[in-house]
């Protein structure tokens, strides 16, 4: 048990890293001084650099927290607080809390991670967004400003999904006498002053909705400027990407209402996101590669890049690979057992002639048991024997070698891949006209997702009378790992059933609808610096 007062201890914060703080806070900018950034646009450039790099920058110092390790932190949260995800027993699992459900009010450290993470994040865009106004701005910066407002929405929009409080199984929508149904995060921009900070409320969807929304528009109407051709940057196709996932957090509301209108929209930039990405789905090949499997960045719409030189991968253990790869010799997953499995339901539902199956070890004995190929070590000859049944093997450690840190933990995560927008169209368009995303997803299962040894007349048909059901867990099976599915079962209110199933005991609990963790507390040090979140934080779901 962490509370944030003991990590406080001994850091100089002002004012405590907080909202009201990240109107002042600095942050780095490649090397350009405050005058440089407001001179030039190649500083404008290194600023948008810089919130690429961000993403791998732990909220905290380096080493601090082992949990503290950027972007990629946030979406194993996410994974772990679902039933997609057990991680195998191990004294050296640092994520028990999340995965027990213990300590997640507003005192402790868990929620400072992330909210602190967030919010620097945010900063970042709004530093560039400050310096460059886009009345001023030359076509090239006019590039940067599209992608800083891309960023801030993608951020935002996580931070309203996971902190909008919606009905759940455990909690009541209280706080001194208040109703919290609803509301997010507070809204700090590039035009916020340091007095607004500090009396800056939680804002309610609808008003949450706007501001991503605009943010959204001016991304897609600048970005088009951006010249940078690198995928750890967004362009056009992510902003509609952006778009189709806004749409759909807004196709269902707290009552449980459906909103038709918000599915056709979402149905239709995902459409528009597949079209201007010029993207397939990865491949079998792709998909399996020992070396490049699911770490390199080419077959993604975005991505986020770790080098060599980046403090976290010259840990060794508080890095994406050390907590993801459970084929290392070193980190958290292979060598200390922090392994993430899938559950053994939702393995044993994938049909065998699905490739993706093959993603994770399977039992001993079972039809693809030999069927997944491992990287070898100079330690261990094959990983077959070390990594754990159901283990997973979808992320690769960099060129398939396990023992180098330097190489093996310099990979890229995905941050938006195709194959989403794919399964967004088809349940938004399944909610419009039922039948029509039966048959989107059929073809696409059958068009890229068949295993290439698998009978001849073998075809996959949603037998599902549930086809929701089916098309979000086919999409759950996809993006296992990425962060994502935690947004699916908050938004349809679904329940997570752990019990009977390989999680281990101290985690084996069930709900029966969206589980109260779900609804993220703010941190304590928030509302100490701004009175208007006083009485109106999110309950504390902790056993």
């Amino acid at each position: 048990m962490k509370k944030i007062t003991k990590l406080l201890a001994g850091i100089c914060l002002s004012s405590t890293l907080v909202v009201s703080g990240c109107i002042e806070e600095t942050f780095p900018t490649s090397g350009a001084t405050e005058d440089q950034v407001v001179s030039s646009d190649q500083s404008a450039s290194a600023m948008l650099w810089g919130m690429h790099a961000m993403l791998n920058t732990p909220a905290f110092a380096v080493g601090d927290e082992h949990t503290d390790w950027g972007y990629g932190s946030m979406m194993h949260i996410r994974d772990i607080q679902t039933a997609d995800m057990p991680i195998a027993l191990s004294g050296y699992d640092q994520y028990q809390p999340w995965e027990m459900n213990l300590y997640m009010g507003q005192d402790y450290l868990y929620g400072q991670i992330i909210w602190n993470f967030y919010w620097r994040c945010v900063l970042s865009a709004n530093k560039l967004l400050g310096a460059f106004p886009l009345e001023t701005a030359s076509d090239e910066v006019k590039g940067y400003i599209g992608a800083a407002h891309a960023y801030r929405a993608m951020l935002y929009l996580d931070l309203a999904r996971m902190y909008e409080y919606l009905p759940c199984d455990g909690t009541q929508a209280t706080d001194a006498g208040n109703d919290v149904t609803g509301l997010t995060v507070p809204i700090v921009t590039e035009e916020t002053t340091e007095e607004e900070s500090y009396n800056n409320p939680r804002v309610p969807r609808a008003e949450m909705a706007e501001f991503i929304l605009s943010d959204l528009q001016l991304a897609e109407e600048n970005i088009v400027h951006l010249t940078e051709s690198s995928r750890v940057l967004p362009h056009l196709d992510v902003v509609y990407g952006l778009f189709a996932r806004y749409y759909m957090w807004l196709a269902e509301d707290a009552n449980g209402n459906t909103d038709l209108e918000a599915y056709r929209n979402a149905q239709k930039y995902a459409r528009m996101a597949i079209d201007e990405s010029g993207l397939l789905p990865m491949s079998q090949e792709e998909c399996l590669s020992t070396s490049k499997g699911f770490n390199t960045i080419d077959c993604w719409m975005w991505g986020c890049q770790m080098v060599k030189e980046n403090d976290l991968v010259q840990t060794g253990v508080i890095n994406w690979v050390s907590h993801k790869c459970n084929e290392t010799t070193f980190g958290y997953a292979g060598a200390y057992g922090v392994q993430a499995m899938i559950e053994t339901r939702m393995y044993n539902r994938i049909d065998d002639n699905d490739f993706r199956k093959r993603l994770w070890k399977a039992p001993k004995g079972s039809a693809l048991d030999g069927k997944t190929e491992y990287t070898t070590s100079s330690y261990y000859g094959s990983f077959e024997g070390s990594v754990v049944t159901y283990g997973g093997v979808k992320f690769r450690p960099g060129e398939g070698n396990p023992d180098d840190v330097n190489l093996a933990a310099s990979t890229a995560y995905p941050l938006m891949r195709v194959e989403e927008m794919y399964f967004i169209e088809a349940e938004a368009a399944e909610h419009v006209t039922p039948g029509t995303g039966k048959a989107l997803l059929e073809d696409f299962i059958n068009s890229y997702r068949i295993a290439d040894d698998a009978p001849a007349d073998y075809e996959y048909a949603c037998t599902n009378a549930d086809v929701i059901d089916e098309i979000v867990f086919q999409k759950r099976v996809e993006l296992w790992g990425e962060g994502l599915t935690f947004f699916d079962v908050k938004r349809l209110d679904l329940p997570v059933n752990r019990e009977g199933t390989n999680f281990k005991a101290q985690t084996n609990f069930s709900t029966t609808r969206r589980p109260a963790w779900m609804n993220y507390c703010i941190v304590q040090t928030e509302p100490n610096s701004n009175r208007a979140l006083v009485g109106y934080n999110n309950p504390d779901p902790s056993f």
